[in-house]
């Protein structure tokens, strides 16, 4: 009997159904949009900053180790520590090693041309295969670490020991091009590749690993190690970890180890390396949080406001379809129905209306955000589950709160009133 009344109200009176269908349709449209990018958000911008270089740097425990002496500060053990590179590969070995995207070892020296001429040198790993047992095709070096660098022919290749890349600005000084030979300690390397917009590397000569620990008489050693991983936004238990590990309580411990914080996955990688020493690069992982909170702060704020302005539009007109219905209420309290049943009956039209809208409100935002994504970022970022049962509850507030005000009339309206339109 109720569902066959709801469907004849709901047919009855089509314009204001219509128009209370759009009004949450296109509220929970945004809604759903809104938060699809929220929750991807995160993922997308550390992608992003992810190809701007590394967020973690590995050292030698003591390297960075300073005293100080007369206002003055010394570090006495800075450049005398070197770590195995036959470990590096632990740093693939940590609970979050999926999120571990490239690393590159460093060995710096200064070597001298035929020439005569000083000349800085980094060996590092340029596009190695480090020949993991559970990820066999994994390769890594400067070329994934550093995707922003623009080279000029070709990484050298790791495990040949006669061929160098070069900085553009100390290509420039030397008056080398591709092709050129170059000698540094009396090995005779080939110019294969000129990279700009290194930064400090512009000035140097890039070799191979395992050409520079012989060269520098560090057989099997490295430096430092740049790592890039996928983090999460700092918050308020990052924050806390950061101050002072030894303040979190267990549970506290167990969230913050198991979540991809960029702090706790330099702590994981130090646990890992013995006699390493990992750091977190704050700059790159507080400009992340930064800007995730200012993007989630904004789509709150555009989803609130859409949360109120539907509900404003659903209360006008409801308020329109209890004016215009209001002989049919009259009657049925004639009939004897209780205020309790009409609210009843005028709620599950507008929920039956509005679930419906949410579905198809929530379909419609998955597709706007993926739009957006395309726009915004070159590709898709997915789908939230979560998104849609949010959409069909906040469709469902906008009715209920939009439905509130209007009902309460339905207390004043007197069945001899409306039925003869008397006052």
């Amino acid at each position: 009997m109720n569902a066959r009344m709801i469907t004849r109200s709901i047919a009855g009176s089509s314009v204001q159904k219509i128009m209370a269908f759009a009004t949450i349709a296109l509220a929970s449209m945004l809604i759903a949009c809104m938060l699809n990018i929220t929750l991807k958000i995160g993922d997308e911008i550390a992608s992003e900053l992810r190809s701007y270089g590394s967020n973690i740097i590995v050292l030698p425990r003591g390297e960075s180790l300073s005293i100080e002496i007369d206002g003055r500060s010394f570090t006495p053990l800075k450049s005398q520590n070197f770590l195995p590179e036959s470990e590096l590969y632990k740093i693939k070995e940590i609970f979050w090693r999926n999120n571990i995207v490239a690393f590159a070892p460093f060995l710096d020296g200064l070597a001298r041309d035929d020439k005569g001429e000083q000349i800085a040198v980094v060996g590092t790993y340029f596009d190695k295969n480090i020949n993991l047992k559970d990820e066999p095709d994994f390769t890594t070096g400067v070329k994934n670490l550093y995707g922003y660098w623009h080279i000029n022919g070709r990484y050298a290749n790791d495990n040949k020991d006669n061929e160098v890349v070069l900085g553009d600005e100390l290509a420039s000084r030397l008056g080398l091009n591709l092709g050129d030979t170059l000698s540094l300690n009396q090995h005779t390397l080939k110019v294969v590749g000129i990279v700009s917009g290194a930064g400090d590397m512009s000035k140097k000569a890039l070799i191979p690993l395992h050409l520079a620990q012989k060269m520098f008489n560090h057989d099997g050693e490295y430096f430092k190690a740049e790592v890039s991983a996928k983090t999460i936004p700092e918050n308020d238990l990052s924050l806390k970890a950061r101050r002072n590990l030894d303040e979190l309580d267990s549970a506290e411990y167990d969230q913050w180890y198991c979540s991809a914080y960029v702090g706790s996955i330099a702590f994981q990688i130090e646990e890992e390396l013995k006699g390493a020493s990992a750091k977190a690069s704050l700059q790159v992982s507080d400009a992340e949080s930064g800007i995730v909170k200012k993007i989630q702060s904004l789509m709150g704020i555009v989803s609130i406001i859409a949360l109120v302005v539907s509900a404003i539009g659903i209360t006008s007109l409801m308020t329109s379809e209890i004016h215009r219905r209001k002989k049919e209420i009259g009657l049925l309290k004639a009939l004897g129905a209780s205020n309790l049943s009409i609210y009843a009956l005028f709620a599950s039209e507008s929920m039956t209306v509005a679930f419906v809208a949410g579905i198809v409100g929530a379909i419609l935002g998955y597709g706007l955000s993926e739009l957006l994504a395309i726009a915004i970022f070159g590709h898709s970022i997915g789908v939230a589950i979560i998104v849609l049962p949010l959409s069909l509850f906040f469709a469902l507030l906008i009715s209920f709160f939009g439905s509130l005000m209007p009902m309460r009339s339905l207390v004043k309206l007197l069945p001899a009133e409306v039925l003869y339109d008397r006052k």
